[in-house]
């Protein structure tokens, strides 16, 4: 059940927008960080001192989507927790005058109308989008994805909404990758359309060997989809990994001439990779005000070990 939100009083009004619901994809298993995501869901895995889809939550809410479903799976309740209010908790921070992280506990609960629906069987990105049918109706709708984290001083999903007012149809992201990384992406062919950002999206593959790839150009894990795209998906047979893929989807949407696509060239961070999420974790600590001066400067001494001198700790413990 959904619950209305009271904006946090010291956010910007966002802009008022066409496209109000977000749907977030939260029932995969998170095989690739066992054995933490045995009994943790992969999107409640800290980056600093936040679960990874809170900054998904903030960035639809930033983005004026005030509307946000998520779609989760068994062993997914502490994802509803950490959106809903913790009543006790926030009652002893208010006892002790600990306002800094009793706006900290309460933000999550405050970003947007969070809702909440089980997928039951993990079978596929689209199978999980089709799940959202009946809460976002004949609406165009944004899809965002966890494992990818846009940077908060982007504006990747703005423009997408922009794209999509102006041009109808449905919108994905575009990020340009080498070669031999395409094979991880799903993969769009293009044309121009007279705007630098803005590409006609011509046909979709998922996960193309490089060699067949139509271009270098990655489906990232942003979309603005029109309600036609529901249609599509419950005609659509399963695909690669025998899941029901949101790209074949697409593709079909995209003969038509009704996709198109925004190029990205703003900073990403994966955390669905375990060298790519402590990347970010490290980088998103140097990028805040509170804590990147003294752990930039550790890091440089880090580093600098890492180089060829002898390790701190060491000659601590043998002082």
């Amino acid at each position: 059940m959904g619950r209305m939100i009271t904006p946090h009083p010291s956010r910007p009004a966002a802009p008022a927008r066409t496209v109000r619901k977000a749907v977030v994809p939260a029932a995969g298993l998170g095989t690739r960080f066992l054995p933490a995501t045995k009994a943790t869901p992969k999107e409640m895995l800290p980056v600093v001192d936040k679960p990874a889809i809170q900054y998904v939550v903030e960035e639809a809410a930033a983005a004026g989507l005030d509307d946000v479903l998520m779609v989760t799976g068994r062993h997914k309740r502490a994802i509803e927790d950490h959106f809903d209010h913790a009543f006790e908790l926030e009652q002893a921070l208010a006892a002790k005058g600990d306002t800094v992280r009793l706006d900290a506990v309460r933000d999550p609960a405050r970003l947007a109308s969070i809702h909440h629906i089980r997928q039951g069987d993990p079978l596929g990105l689209g199978h999980a989008v089709l799940c959202a049918r009946r809460h976002v109706g004949d609406e165009p709708f944004a899809v965002l994805l966890g494992d990818d984290l846009v940077d908060p001083r982007e504006t990747l999903l703005s423009r997408m909404l922009d794209v999509r007012d102006r041009r109808l149809g449905s919108v994905v992201a575009l990020l340009e990758v080498p070669p031999e990384q395409i094979h991880r992406y799903g993969c769009a062919a293009v044309e121009p359309t007279g705007e630098e950002d803005v590409v006609r999206v011509t046909g979709l593959v998922e996960k193309p060997d490089p060699e067949h790839a139509p271009s270098r150009y990655a489906v990232i894990g942003r979309y603005v989809l029109d309600p036609a795209v529901f249609g599509v998906l419950e005609r659509t047979a399963p695909g690669r990994g025998g899941e029901d893929q949101l790209t074949d989807a697409l593709q079909e949407l995209a003969a038509g001439g009704t996709v198109h696509g925004v190029v990205f060239k703003g900073l990403r961070h994966d955390t669905g990779d375990k060298a790519d999420y402590l990347r970010t974790v490290v980088r998103l600590a140097c990028d805040r005000p509170d804590l990147g001066p003294e752990f930039v400067s550790w890091l440089k001494e880090f580093v600098a070990e890492l180089d060829g001198a002898r390790p701190t700790h060491h000659r601590d413990i043998a002082a």
